[in-house]
């Protein structure tokens, strides 16, 4: 349901703080959030198995990885050296089934944590959508569509990545660290110092690039959700900027959003082009050390004539081996920043996830009343309402409308009548007052059962992609085909659909843009004509249509109405004249009330102003 277009005039829509439910960039201001990857890792409860697979295999890995540079070791000390031929084709057959163990290994680590994070983002993406379906529409109206198309998709791929590229394989690479240093110092502790003499100017590297790449990437989200919402907006408004020639205008805007974004990830892949040259400096740094260190100590060794094992034990096998475990050091270290930087992102989408499953701005549902039949007797009493808790949009509103009664509301635009009926289907709370249905406060019902007896057809229809049957029955079980047949030709509208390809069958496509809008707002008719409401709100559902179409639609209307109560919002007053009480509304106060003769005899009044502005001597109905 639209609300009242007035009321936007008094709360402007505008985006809630960074880093909320649709903010910008979220900047924590801790290192680590373990509180919030506590609250991620309860997702991972139902597959614990799959973690504990994907941990030990990660363990398992880093062992494995480490017996490669053993073996080279082994074999060119023992048996290249050695002249043992056979004994090298065995260690060559150790050495292949070792790649070929760490191959699988890899394989099976890889699948499982990629399926834990997918497995994660899906459940997560679930209560995500159901959050935000049962939010207010106010949060709606304060936070753009583009943000949560963003929180939705973009942010919650973040949170995969804390499995697949983060948590385990960060775990996986500082356990390969610590192996590979403690193997090297095991083997020959003043070889390894000397080695490793350039890594604390690597890690020093490593944090700074930590942090300036997580601010990088923190300014790459927010520009991803600005462009999101950029194309959201402009792709559902594309027949407005089409209709005013505005392309060239909002193609210079979409150029700068662009190049934000553009420049965001030049800024990130400038700190890469710095990191990684810097690292393969000290690597060279660390290779040229144990070149020097480590050939010095086996010519000094040549010297007294013990080249095939020297007294402090260092040989061309362990100097090969070295130069192999640098590389598996560096690797891993080079890839830790990223790594900490993709589990910070990670942590940073999770914080935005929860900041919107955070949001208390849910439609209360603490009413349990779920009464058989419904009888649809409305109550206003003395109501007042406010978009934004300031500014009144209904002031004081009472009125009664009995069981199979028709109420048309009608005023300017702005005046408050489809707040009337927000107020009604609980999209919004009242401020002051109470709202009764059949004698009970609309607190009282559950919110899904107040709405499934409340039938809405307004002026812009919104239909799905997808076939007419689903768009009428909105995928509902237990209503059948045959029920749909029935009600489409009460309406009158059987016959347009049993000529489009397919029938029932045929995809209406994005907001049914393949059907007239006449052929839309007779679907709709169609739509609540099935729910079998106990209560019938019309909001300018004649409004936008062709006359032969509307005396269709007032037929369907008068289908409708039998045996139902109704609330017309119509600004065409001879749609109506035949309601039980028709109320006048101007700036949210009611300024009459009564039937239609009744208002006419009032001499000036506004009901009276309206009939004379729409209608001539002749009685011929013209366009206001």
């Amino acid at each position: 349901m639209a609300k009242e277009k007035d009321s936007k005039n008094s709360e402007s829509k505008v985006s809630p703080p960074a880093g909320g439910g649709g903010g910008g960039a979220t900047v924590t201001g801790k290192a680590f959030d373990w509180k919030l990857l506590k609250r991620v890792m309860h997702y991972v409860t139902p597959y614990n198995r799959t973690f504990v697979i994907a941990t030990i295999l990660t363990i398992f890995l880093a062992g494995v990885a480490l017996l490669q540079p053993i073996l080279i070791q082994i074999t060119l000390d023992k048996y290249i050296l050695g002249n043992n031929y056979n004994g090298l084709v065995f260690m060559v057959g150790l050495m292949l089934a070792q790649l070929v163990v760490q191959t699988i290994a890899q394989y099976y680590q890889t699948y499982s944590t990629n399926a834990l994070g997918q497995s994660v983002i899906r459940d997560l993406r679930k209560d995500v959508f159901n959050h935000i379906t049962s939010l207010r529409l106010r949060y709606f109206d304060r936070t753009p569509i583009g943000m949560l198309i963003t929180r939705t998709v973009s942010d919650l791929e973040t949170i995969a990545d804390i499995f697949s590229e983060g948590l385990i394989s960060i775990m996986g690479d500082l356990l390969l660290v610590i192996a590979v240093i403690g193997y090297m110092l095991w083997q020959d502790w003043k070889l390894a110092l000397i080695t490793l003499i350039p890594m604390p100017f690597l890690f020093a590297s490593t944090y700074v690039f930590k942090e300036a790449i997580k601010s990088s990437f923190q300014e790459v989200r927010t520009q991803v959700a600005q462009l999101n919402t950029f194309l959201a907006e402009h792709i559902s408004g594309i027949s407005i900027i089409q209709y005013f020639a505005r392309e060239e205008q909002e193609m210079r805007k979409f150029v700068d959003v662009n190049k934000k974004y553009r420049d965001a990830n030049i800024r990130s892949n400038w700190y890469y082009s710095i990191f990684f040259p810097v690292v393969e400096i000290l690597f060279a740094i660390c290779i040229a050390l144990l070149v020097w260190y480590g050939c010095k100590r086996i010519l000094n060794d040549q010297q007294m004539h013990t080249l095939s094992a020297s007294p402090d034990g260092i040989t061309p096998g362990v100097i090969t081996g070295f130069i192999v475990l640098l590389n598996m050091l560096f690797r891993p270290i080079r890839q830790l920043a990223d790594k900490f930087n993709t589990l910070q992102m990670g942590m940073v989408g999770a914080d935005r996830i929860f900041k919107v499953l955070d949001t208390d701005d849910v439609a209360p549902d603490e009413g349990k009343l779920a009464p058989a039949v419904l009888q649809g007797d409305i109550q206003f009493n003395n109501v007042w309402f406010a978009y934004n808790d300031e500014n009144w949009v209904l002031k004081d509103i009472s009125f009664h409308v009995k069981p199979g009664e028709t109420l048309a509301l009608v005023g300017a635009t702005g005046a408050g009548k489809s707040s009337t009926i927000n107020i009604l289907n609980r999209f919004y709370d009242i401020g002051k007052g109470d709202v009764k249905v059949d004698g009970h406060d609309i607190r009282e019902y559950s919110v899904d059962y107040l709405r499934s007896k409340i039938a809405t057809v307004i002026q812009d229809v919104f239909l799905f992609t997808d076939t007419i049957g689903n768009n009428i029955s909105l995928n509902r079980d237990d209503i059948t085909r045959e029920q749909i047949i029935a009600a489409a030709k009460d309406v009158g509208a059987h016959d347009f659909i049993e000529r489009l390809p397919g029938g029932y069958d045929y995809n209406v496509m994005e907001r049914g843009s393949t059907l007239s809008a006449g052929q839309a707002q007779l679907i709709s008719f169609i739509r609540a004509l099935v729910y079998d409401p106990a209560i019938l709100v019309l909001d300018e559902a004649t409004s936008s249509v062709d006359t032969e179409t509307e005396l269709l639609i007032q037929n369907a209307i008068n289908k409708l109405m039998q045996g139902r109560t109704a609330i017309v919002i119509a600004h065409r007053l001879s749609t109506i004249q035949n309601a039980d009480k028709i109320i006048v509304l101007d700036h949210g106060e009611i300024k009459e009330m009564g039937t239609h003769q009744q208002l006419l005899r009032i001499e000036g009044g506004y009901y009276r102003k309206l009939y004379d502005l729409q209608f001539n001597s002749a009685g011929i109905a013209k366009s206001i």
